[in-house]
């Protein structure tokens, strides 16, 4: 019934509307004055869908079984509502102090977060591209909203441009599942993925996962991560770096899982090439880097790559190490980019890895933060990042993937040098010119939570939240 399908899209609709309302009230309104009330009514609005979407239970379906309402959307939808909260919260003094907010950023914000609640809950190849394109239509114009800025507008054509490319892998992909199984929902796909992978739907499940991994940024399709980390915005990387993250791993294991579970052997080999690549590349080419966008750029390729070795098991295991990865991996860098959004020199912005040196003597407490932060970040024990880590290779290694696990071991060793690098600069280098930003409050409290959160609290603290069994029941409400 419509009104059953309606109930379950709810938190969607009223998404769509608020959105749709707060662009009238702007563009009808005070325009850019109002910018302020309309970003901090979004971040609200988004805080409290996510408390709901955590506070609900079982599995609902809507429209035929296209759209999937159950414990694995609604973990990776909490994810993606509370980063998009935090980051939009933490952009609005950024932006009004370099005169670069606009009221289309929070709207368009709560769009693309629209767009990945649709795409983590979709159980058909169409509900995935509308949710996928809403998203991405709303980061391209949110990647160049600094118009008055070269790099930019450079960033946000990249990113249009090879996002174009890689829907239009998506789609051939998509037309040739379509064309091999004779349907677009998972469910129908799955069925017959389960009895004969033919060379063509093997083709298309190729495809379709080349369109996905640049979502996620994995190599080879990673070329324009760094660029655009670099070009866009601070505030737009940091949402950059989150919930879209969240929300592109989910949807790979969504299509993997629900649609192609028969065919697990298939493609965990194409999940394995994409990890190992991701992994080293992304560990390897961050160490020559200097500016500290850009080596957030790498350091969430080579992280998508350390989250996808759990996914290429197969098992619930490797979907439960998963969701595990993307929760502690947003924390993390919900956390570092708070500091990094307060890197200033007077009254300009600053990238450079070099700005941080002798931080620990100027700001003693922010230091003692980051290197919580960084330490996690390169998987040393007993931080929550090792743990990050330890749950996805032990995935793989139970699934029989040894040589994986011990790849990912070695890249993490490897990716270790360049967060150890920057704690070098901020305590044993000489202070140079020095920030001389202030720390905002909000920024204060969001980089200290997020270094208990990761070191004092460390496992027991996650585990004291339920997130491992919360995972493990999403996980298993996806495999079927």
């Amino acid at each position: 019934m419509l009104s059953q399908d309606i109930s379950v899209i709810l938190p969607e609709l009223m998404l769509a509307i608020f959105a749709m309302v707060a662009l009238m009230a702007g563009a009808y309104g005070q325009g850019d004055k109002w910018s302020g009330p309309i970003t901090w009514l979004t971040a609200l609005f988004l805080a409290i869908l996510g408390a709901v979407d955590g506070l609900t239970g079982g599995t609902h379906t809507a429209f035929n079984g296209t759209f999937i309402d159950d414990p694995f959307a609604r973990f990776a939808k909490v994810i993606i509502l509370f980063g998009a909260a935090i980051i939009l919260l933490l952009s609005d003094g950024y932006m009004r102090k370099h005169k670069i907010m606009r009221f289309e950023y929070p709207v368009l914000i709560a769009l693309a977060t629209l767009g990945m609640m649709v795409m983590v809950s979709a159980g058909d190849l169409m509900v995935l591209y509308m949710g996928l394109e809403l998203q991405s239509l709303a980061l391209y114009v949110i990647a160049s909203i600094r118009r008055d800025s070269l790099r930019s507008t450079e960033a946000g054509l990249k990113y249009f441009v090879l996002g174009a490319l890689s829907s239009g892998l998506l789609l051939y992909g998509a037309s040739l599942v379509y064309g091999y199984t004779g349907a677009t929902k998972f469910e129908s796909i799955a069925a017959v993925a389960e009895h004969e992978t033919s060379i063509g739907l093997l083709f298309g499940l190729v495809f379709l996962c080349a369109g996905l991994a640049f979502k996620i940024s994995a190599v080879p399709f990673h070329m324009w991560t760094p660029d655009v980390y670099e070009g866009a915005p601070t505030p737009v990387t940091a949402f950059f770096a989150t919930a879209p993250k969240a929300a592109a791993a989910a949807l790979f294991a969504r299509v993997l899982y629900d649609g192609f579970g028969g065919a697990a052997h298939d493609w965990g080999q194409i999940l394995a090439f994409l990890a190992i690549a991701s992994m080293f590349l992304g560990s390897v080419a961050a160490i020559g880097q200097s500016n500290i966008k850009r080596l957030m750029a790498y350091s969430s390729i080579a992280h998508m790559g350390f989250a996808l070795v759990g996914l290429a098991a197969g098992t619930p295991d490797g979907a439960t190490s998963l969701l595990i990865y993307v929760a502690i991996y947003v924390t993390m860098n919900v956390g570092v980019f708070a500091f990094i959004l307060t890197m200033e020199r007077d009254g300009k912005p600053v990238t450079q890895i070099s700005d941080l040196a002798g931080l620990s003597g100027t700001r003693p407490a922010a230091a003692i933060a980051m290197l919580v932060l960084f330490f996690s970040l390169a998987g040393i024990p007993p931080l929550v990042g090792f743990w990050a880590k330890y749950y996805s290779f032990s995935a793989a290694v139970e699934a029989g993937m040894i040589p994986l696990a011990a790849a990912g071991a070695v890249a993490s060793v490897i990716g270790a040098f360049y967060y150890l690098r920057i704690v070098k600069i901020m305590f044993f280098d000489e202070v140079g010119q020095g920030l001389t930003g202030p720390m905002p409050l909000a920024h204060g409290v969001t980089l200290a939570v997020s270094a208990l959160v990761i070191g004092l609290g460390g496992m027991p603290l996650i585990n004291l939240f339920g997130v491992p069994e919360a995972a493990a029941v999403a996980a298993a409400s996806l495999i079927h």
